[in-house]
């Protein structure tokens, strides 16, 4: 098992379209995280910053960020590009985060 971290850029004024959409996730994408070895994965919305914080346990070597190849991934890039700061492939600007301290 491995923790992955990472931060993503909200726009401001989309807070409660980002909730209400996690909210309706679509099953076939939380069946592929699931299939893809991802679990206990949330995420944390800053309001001073809008950054939003991703935290994700993986079982194998992979991580959601690893996805971007599926089409249902590729979908949701695109339902979340209003809303969110993207790369020019729809996928949300997102920063790997190194872990400096973990307790159990």
């Amino acid at each position: 098992m491995k923790r992955d971290a990472f931060k993503m850029f909200l726009k401001k004024g989309c807070e409660a379209e980002y909730e209400k959409r996690h909210d309706e996730i679509w099953p076939e994408l939380t069946q592929l995280l699931r299939e893809s070895g991802v679990y206990d994965y949330s995420i944390f919305w800053d309001k001073d910053t809008n950054i939003l914080f991703g935290v994700q346990k993986v079982k194998e070597d992979t991580s959601s960020q690893d996805l971007g190849d599926n089409p249902i991934v590729q979908k949701w890039w695109t339902h979340m590009a209003d809303i969110m700061e993207t790369n020019p492939d729809n996928s949300p600007v997102s920063i790997p985060l190194k872990e400096v301290f973990h307790m159990d």
